[in-house]
């Protein structure tokens, strides 16, 4: 069995696609629907192929390298439009990370809003790989209604419905087949010297070794086919069927890619079902997967064949079954019959960039969310999970939020479980100004030994990033050496709240001076009496509000990145700069750093100003002062 993936932009016909590919043979195929994926297994002039289609959006295009880590060749499906084709972008860059051949379907050119050429040269600006147009349109009255193919030299008129049907080359296609045929054989002949050879010396190359090199050249994945098609009206997907047969390779080629020799299979999706658990869509790599059989360490409950019945025995290389009863199994990985091999990078999620507080509208589920958000977490590689240090709540990072919405319809439907998800607030911390000595008295009487310390004490600010020191200079045994450590405790305890309502960094304690009693002093009084003398200390030393700052590493399409500028300033940021991407043509890395109070409003900006196609990374860069109004609303607690 051959594996691929349809996948591409929002609206651009891959359900369509995916649908008529199945029903080319006649009879109807086995479709299992999970979430974000939906995978059709049918045949193709007797060979068994399966299709897994893939959610639309750019937060689905981010965890795209999934599904390539069990495809054979990926098929992108792009909408005839040249200002569309930056939202291929995602998809492109996926599939040039993952090295995995793939095969471009320009589909609904029934209605194109420009020339496919300009279509094809605007994709190109986000691959290094040639895009090379296999096919040509054949035009009646400003209409495509057909397709010259540029290898054998034939011309087919769409029908309705119905397979295209052979004509004769229109006279009027004749000059243009001709320019685009020599384009494409100039494409393939930099990765082929015979045939730049023939070409050099005007021989005509023979037809079946053009299809050979193409089939060389789409395997090695240095040249991406782009093929034309209305899939809504079944134009074309018979000829893209035939390439992919011809052109993709067998699963043989896939271990190889992964390099993983031992592999038996490949968790590529993973969800969770009512009354099933976790259920994991593996691909066989080799034999030796089955039922009851070991695999990464541990057995495998159950397999089930797609849109059928559990009891399915084992599995050949290159089948695909869902696995349940094999909680050990995830998603995103490789297995051998004894472990786990890691799975490379490009496999990976983007970094998540939206986080969410999650707690349950009911109390009487706060354990079952604790489960339920466990179970999801592991079944969903996108996501990360973590706890929030403020509230104690569940902290959930996810790529935006459709990605959101499909978590808690997860929890709802899967766990029964109804949850609010709120923003986390800033992590705001406070510091002092200016240096202030003081001195407190903790004395307390109630019958039998009282409580008496007494302290001296300094408070200063330190450089910002050098949290708490305390020091002691006592002479005279003031306070007697077995206290003192009592005193640093009290001084670390009134700065886990400043005067402002938030912990207190960047300050210094300095023990001067004190006084004991014989009989009421103890180690409770002094840390008592440094923790108020510090407290009281810092109410008088000028308390200042700090609020954290990120630096943000934006990956963004260079075509949006001159929005940025403007973008980051209205979130009170500041631009670091720019470079271009050396790993991904087309692309920018925009570093900035920005308020982490803004992350949230970033998030959707970037949305709005990208076309969803950008996302970014943050990580805490340091701290800065806050003044003014907006530092009185949050002191007050209104922006907390």
């Amino acid at each position: 069995m051959r594996f691929i993936t349809v996948m591409g932009p929002s609206q651009s016909g891959k359900t369509e696609l995916v649908k008529h590919m199945a029903h080319l043979d006649g009879h109807a195929p086995k479709v299992e629907q999970a979430g974000s994926i939906a995978l059709s297994r049918f045949t193709f002039l007797d060979e068994p192929w399966c299709a897994l289609d893939l959610a639309g959006g750019p937060e689905i295009a981010r965890t795209a390298g999934q599904a390539l880590l069990a495809s054979d060749a990926a098929v992108l499906c792009v909408a005839p439009d040249p200002d569309e084709a930056v939202l291929a972008a995602p998809y492109l860059r996926a599939i040039e990370a993952a090295g995995c051949p793939c095969v471009v379907f320009i589909n609904r050119v029934d209605a194109p809003k420009g020339r496919i050429r300009d279509t094809v040269a605007a994709l190109q600006a986000y691959t290094s790989h040639a895009l090379v147009l296999r096919q040509i349109p054949i035009r009646e009255g400003g209409q495509i209604v057909g397709a010259v193919d540029l290898i054998s030299e034939r011309a087919w008129r769409y029908r309705e419905g119905l397979p295209s049907t052979l004509i004769e080359m229109p006279q009027s296609e004749t000059d243009r087949e001709k320019e685009a045929r020599a384009d494409l054989l100039e494409h393939m002949s930099e990765y082929d010297d015979h045939l730049l050879e023939d070409l050099i010396e005007d021989h005509e190359p023979a037809r079946g070794a053009l299809y050979e090199i193409a089939r060389r050249e789409t395997q090695e994945s240095v040249v991406l086919p782009c093929f034309l098609g209305a899939a809504l009206h079944g134009n074309g997907v018979t000829r893209l069927m035939k390439a992919l047969r011809h052109e993709a390779p067998q699963v043989d080629a896939l271990r190889d890619r992964l390099a993983a020799g031992e592999a038996l299979a490949v968790g590529f999706h993973a969800q969770n079902r009512k009354h099933l658990g976790k259920c994991v869509f593996l691909r066989a790599l080799g034999p030796g997967v089955a039922q009851g059989g070991t695999l990464g360490g541990a057995t495998i409950g159950g397999l089930s064949e797609l849109g059928g019945k559990s009891g399915h025995d084992h599995l050949a290389p290159g089948d695909v079954a869902m696995a349940v009863k094999a909680d050990h199994l995830n998603a995103g990985a490789i297995y051998t019959a004894t472990g786990v091999i890691p799975a490379p990078g490009w496999a990976l999620a983007a970094a998540p960039s939206m986080a969410r507080i999650v707690a349950p509208k009911h109390d009487k589920d706060e354990v079952r969310l604790a489960a339920a958000l466990a179970r999801v977490a592991e079944a969903d590689p996108a996501l990360s999970l973590a706890q929030d240090e403020g509230t104690g709540h569940a902290v959930l990072r996810l790529q935006g939020p459709m990605h959101l919405r499909a978590v808690l319809q997860a929890l709802g439907d899967g766990f029964g479980v109804e949850v609010e998800a709120t923003p986390p607030a800033p992590r705001y911390r406070e510091t002092i100004s200016s240096s202030v000595s003081d001195s407190y008295r903790h004395r307390k009487q109630s019958g039998g030994a009282g409580q008496f310390a007494d302290v001296a004490l300094t408070v200063a600010p330190l450089a910002r990033g050098e949290g708490f020191r305390f020091t002691e200079v006592v002479k005279g045994g003031a306070v007697p050496r077995n206290y003192i450590p009592s005193v640093e405790e009290g001084a670390r305890d009134a700065t886990a709240k400043g005067p402002l309502g938030f912990p207190v960094i960047d300050v210094g304690v300095t023990l001067t001076d004190g006084k004991h009693h014989a009989v009421d002093s103890s180690d409770f009084a002094f840390r008592t009496a440094g923790r108020q003398g510090v407290k009281e200390a810092l109410a008088k030393a000028g308390p200042v509000l700090l609020q954290p700052v990120e630096r943000i590493d934006i990956h963004i399409p260079s075509v949006f990145a001159g929005a940025m500028v403007s973008l980051i300033s209205a979130l009170k940021g500041q631009v670091l700069g720019f470079d271009r991407d050396p790993a991904c043509r087309g692309w920018d890395l925009f570093r900035a750093l920005l308020p982490q109070s803004a992350e949230d409003d970033l998030v959707a900006a970037l949305g709005s100003a990208t076309q969803g196609t950008a996302w970014h990374e943050a990580a805490f860069d340091h701290y800065e002062e806050l003044y003014g109004r907006e530092a009185e609303r949050i002191a007050t607690g209104q922006g907390a």
